[in-house]
């Protein structure tokens, strides 16, 4: 049964949540790998804490059954390249704090060659038939809520931040520094449509002093609403509409210095907020032959094209792979009542229209590339595609012939 309204939340993180400075620097790791070798093989964790970095996890370049010694020593030429990369990283999100500096923060490396039987399911002497690198089940959204066809709650959180770091960067509000959160609750009629801002929460981490003055709630809301106003519909945001900026009181100690940072612990701000099903998988770290990352991509492109076509208001589409195996075990689609055609349909279109094995979804969104490090903040989903082929998964020019399969 329908509800005739309902209140709903999404929150989002900056880039300088030490979580997502953990996912920036495993996705700085990625996109060197994928420079030096578009079929290198990564999965990379990184711990993030009081001036200290750590790296861990499986990597490998080089042909698959070629020379294994000079596979052995590229690898090892672009591990030791990392570490000027990885402060390059922090010190671009503005890290030049006492208690977490790009340029002393203490940094190891542990990342080691990859296991040879993941290995073996993955590589195929028939590259049509490479397999999975792992089992899952992954989740893609769209709705028509937001031009980005996107849950608004979580795009508008995202935006708030994403303003406020574009200030800081220009020096406008020098006042703040990199670690922050934000929080939206909107209200949505019985047609699924939000009409009313109910709350806004923003934690904004921030120097002793604003405009010479020592920081406080009040003055940290008078410095940011204007900006945060800028990123909401008119009329959207009411009079009634709660604000709650550093609601605590002071946020001057942040960052990895205040929370031990982790790579793939963000998994919902990376995708709808939950407002759609997620498969439990993080992006950040992994190469694209990891089909948490590839096939979540997969899945948002089709649900968007879904939307895009006029076809539905809302789209849920669900993948599932198993290691090894080349072709998805299953397609689900769920249009939410809101279809103008069934969803046996669309689950018919989406496997004729894409090649939906993990090598056919790289093709297709041409994933092999170095295009991962401006991911992992903002969102992986709701982005304008790049030239460069960044945010691919965000085209919606597949919506034509999805259409035209289908009717």
């Amino acid at each position: 049964m329908s509800r005739s309204s309902y209140i709903f939340t999404s929150e989002s993180v900056s880039e300088g949540h030490p979580d997502k400075v953990a996912d920036r620097i495993s996705d700085t790791v990625v996109d060197a790998f994928l420079t030096v070798d578009p079929e290198a093989r990564v999965a990379c964790e990184t711990l993030v804490t009081t001036n200290r970095v750590v790296l861990a996890g499986e990597v490998r370049a080089g042909k698959p059954g070629g020379d294994k010694a000079a596979n052995k020593a590229l690898t090892k030429d672009i591990i030791r390249s990392l570490e000027p990369r990885v402060r390059a990283a922090i010190r671009d999100i503005g890290y030049e704090q006492k208690g977490f500096h790009w340029e002393k923060a203490k940094y190891a490396c542990y990342l080691h060659g990859q296991s040879a039987h993941i290995a073996q399911g993955v590589d195929a002497s028939d590259k049509k038939d490479e397999g999975a690198g792992d089992q899952g089940i992954m989740f893609g959204y769209a709705s028509t809520e937001t031009p980005e066809l996107m849950p608004a709650t979580l795009q508008y959180s995202h935006n708030i931040l994403k303003r406020l770091a574009e200030l800081r960067h220009s020096g406008e509000l020098s006042a703040l520094e990199p670690d922050a959160k934000s929080q939206v609750t909107l209200e949505y009629d019985g047609a699924g449509k939000p009409v009313r801002v109910v709350s806004i929460v923003v934690s904004h981490q921030h120097k002793k002093k604003i405009d010479g003055k020592a920081a406080t709630s009040k003055r940290m809301l008078d410095l940011i609403k204007p900006h945060v106003l800028s990123v909401f519909p008119e009329g959207l945001v009411t009079k009634k509409t709660q604000w709650l900026v550093n609601p605590t009181g002071r946020f001057e100690i942040g960052g990895p210095d205040g929370d031990a940072g982790l790579t793939g612990r963000k998994i919902i701000v990376d995708t709808y907020g939950g407002a759609a099903p997620h498969g439990g998988g993080a992006f950040s770290g992994k190469d694209p032959t990891k089909v948490d990352r590839s096939a979540a991509y997969a899945s948002r492109y089709l649900a968007k094209n879904v939307v895009a076509a006029g076809l539905s208001e809302r789209c849920t589409i669900q993948l599932s792979y198993a290691i090894g195996v080349s072709k998805p075990l299953s397609i689900y689609v769920d249009l939410h009542g809101t279809g103008k055609v069934e969803e046996e349909a669309v689950e018919r279109a989406v496997a004729k229209c894409m090649d939906l094995s993990p090598r056919g979804i790289r093709e297709h969104l041409q994933l092999n590339r170095p295009i991962y490090e401006r991911t992992a903040a903002y969102g992986h989903f709701g982005r304008m595609p790049e030239s460069d082929g960044g945010f691919s998964w965000e085209k919606t020019d597949l919506a034509g012939k999805l259409e035209a399969e289908i009717r």
